[in-house]
């Protein structure tokens, strides 16, 4: 990631993980096991892979034997990824892992050499034009590699009951999610429409299915660390909304606490076919 990429505590990956699991479209990941049946031993490059929970995901959906490389620029984040390696794959066969501490924003196509598979999750959104497009670029340099990308938030958030507050606070949050950086401005819900066209420029079928969190009772450790992550943002946006946030993020917090709060969280999944 860039030197404006947020960090994020393995306390908060542990948190949402089953939720990630539970959202990532498992169509799309049908498919790419289907396109590579016969292609042997995978080389899996895991794009900002942090603790390595889209290899857990994916791997034991994949067929043959893989060896997953996981890139991140958190050094702590990567030795929970080796420690925790995905089960076996879909066949039964080994999976091993490998940890590599890179920029993802600064990758050369060399550094994705002999890749079989390229994957991301909850990326795309965090990086500007530029680096999504140089990203890209060297993944697509690899040759004809598919690339599981997935996890994108795409700007809309739902909240049952409804609240006269939560409009203002997701316009907020995206405008949080598009901003200006020393990197220049980030992608947030631009960035499945940006990659797509950059991608489809390219030849490649890519495939958009949508991968939404379903958040309710059950999940209420997750949503309220969720919302209370959220509203922070909107506020930092618009700090002058502080006073009716910190009421709006109490009574929804009260919600979450009695189950009576439920949050759809939209995300989606592409699956690139060269």
């Amino acid at each position: 990631m860039s030197a404006q990429a947020v960090r994020v505590s393995p306390e908060w990956l542990a948190l949402r993980e089953p939720a990630d699991a539970a959202a990532r479209s498992a169509e799309l990941a049908e498919r790419l096991g289907r396109h590579l049946a016969a292609a042997g031993r995978l080389v899996i490059h895991d794009l900002g892979g942090g603790g390595g929970a889209m290899g857990r995901w994916l791997a034991p959906r994949l067929p043959g034997p893989q060896h997953w490389v996981v890139h991140d620029r958190d050094a702590g984040l990567l030795e929970l990824a080796v420690a925790d390696p995905p089960g076996p794959a879909a066949d039964g066969a080994a999976v091993t892992v490998e940890a590599r501490r890179s920029d993802i924003t600064r990758l050369a196509p060399g550094d994705l050499a002999g890749a079989s598979v390229i994957v991301a999750s909850a990326l795309l959104d965090m990086l500007t034009a530029d680096e999504l497009a140089g990203m890209l670029g060297a993944c697509t340099a690899v040759g004809r590699c598919p690339m599981l990308l997935a996890l994108t938030v795409v700007g809309r958030v739902a909240l049952t009951p409804e609240d006269p507050l939560d409009a203002r606070m997701a316009a907020a949050f995206n405008a949080h999610q598009r901003r200006a950086t020393t990197a220049g401005r980030r992608l947030g819900p631009d960035a499945v429409p940006t990659a797509v066209e950059q991608l489809r420029g390219t030849g490649a079928e890519v495939l958009v299915r949508p991968s939404p969190w379903r958040l309710d009772g059950a999940d209420a450790d997750l949503t309220a660390e969720w919302f209370g992550g959220w509203v922070a943002a909107a506020c930092e946006k618009e700090p002058a909304r502080a006073d009716e946030a910190g009421a709006y993020r109490d009574r929804r917090l009260a919600q979450a606490a009695a189950g009576e709060l439920a949050v759809t969280v939209d995300h989606a999944d592409l699956l690139v076919l060269p």
